[in-house]
């Protein structure tokens, strides 16, 4: 039965979108990510035997369609029945019982498959330091929040984005002593690591992207492999093991083999990676191909590399349940080991 649940789950993160019943009205706010997957898109967050995906909707076309009968909801692929029985949760800020934030869509950098410089307005020009704490107390008084976490993009240069985050952190930490705050920046420096430990965050999450630099080169042409590495390594040290990881992301031409010994090299380090499916949408697919990356990945391969990926944590001792904040904990994107499967 779990193994089926995990296969409706891959099927539903790397399948399109939900279609909406004419007339339905949501039980809670759409949410409107700037960053990660659904960037750029309306979504919702679907729940279903103990697992969470968040999925854009329409009213107009989807993939996958959402049907309610007698007050129940189910979800039906290409007119067949998917699963018969799912749930709609609340989102906090772009994860469900998290408060995530990103602080820039604007970046400097030009990764082929990020959305976020791609998106149309600036809807993070409002998020000053005394506005997202007003909105996680907010928040609060509406639901449960378990943590909050913030990433952005970089803007003008990588010292100033840090002390940005930094700064925001500090202001969290002050109204809220005890919630956990997870970080996603990206840092050139371990000073800069340290800047965002001694404002309270607990975690901390370094992008390396991609196992090969082959593919680091093409997709991430002004950012450095290597130092990414580096940097994370200096994280583990500083946030200690189990408290820090990273997106590697599949589908760009990469092998198993590739991820493997990858995902071995950084647990070895106590660092916990996290498998990420490429996104390839209207928004990015013309960056994508001008690189040479056409994606396509199978459920077959998403569920074992996510078996993989745990058989790795296992060996090294890890698990994703150290983390409070970010990816893991949110789940809506990911197959993720000891939690999912």
């Amino acid at each position: 039965m779990e193994e089926d649940l995990v296969g409706k789950k891959a099927e539903l993160i790397l399948g399109g979108d939900v279609l909406l019943p004419k007339g339905y009205r949501m039980p809670y706010r759409i949410s409107r990510s700037t960053a990660g997957p659904g960037a750029g898109k309306r979504s919702a967050v679907f729940s279903f035997g103990g697992m969470r995906v968040k999925k854009g909707i329409s009213y107009d076309s989807g993939e996958f369609e959402l049907i309610e009968k007698n007050g129940k909801l189910s979800l039906t692929h290409n007119g067949i029945l998917f699963l018969d029985a799912v749930e709609i949760r609340p989102v906090v800020f772009h994860s469900p019982e998290q408060a995530f934030f990103n602080l820039d869509q604007r970046c400097i950098y030009n990764c082929k498959f990020c959305t976020s410089p791609l998106l149309k307005g600036d809807a993070t020009a409002s998020l000053t330091d005394e506005r997202i704490v007003e909105m996680i107390r907010s928040a609060m008084n509406e639901q449960k929040v378990v943590s909050v976490a913030l990433t952005s993009g970089v803007v003008g240069n990588v010292a100033g984005t840090v002390e940005r985050m930094a700064s925001c952190v500090r202001k969290i930490r002050s109204e809220f002593p005890d919630i956990p705050i997870g970080v996603e920046p990206y840092v050139d420096s371990e000073e800069q690591i340290r800047a965002l430990k001694d404002a309270g965050a607990n975690e901390m999450k370094i992008n390396l992207e991609t196992p090969r630099k082959d593919i680091f080169m093409k997709v991430c042409p002004e950012l450095d492999h290597s130092s990414i590495l580096k940097m994370i390594s200096a994280s583990v040290k500083i946030f200690g093991i189990g408290k820090v990881t990273t997106n590697l992301i599949f589908g760009m031409g990469e092998t198993d083999d590739d991820l493997e010994e990858c995902m071995r090299m950084l647990a070895a380090i106590g660092c916990v990676p996290t498998l990420r499916a490429v996104r390839m949408n209207d928004i990015n697919r013309k960056n994508m191909v001008s690189v040479g990356i056409e994606c396509y990945i199978e459920k077959e391969r998403m569920i074992h590399l996510a078996h993989l990926q745990k058989n790795v944590l296992k060996e090294f001792n890890l698990t994703t349940h150290t983390f409070k904040t970010m990816c893991f904990e949110c789940g809506c994107c990911d197959l993720v080991p000891f939690r999912d499967l």
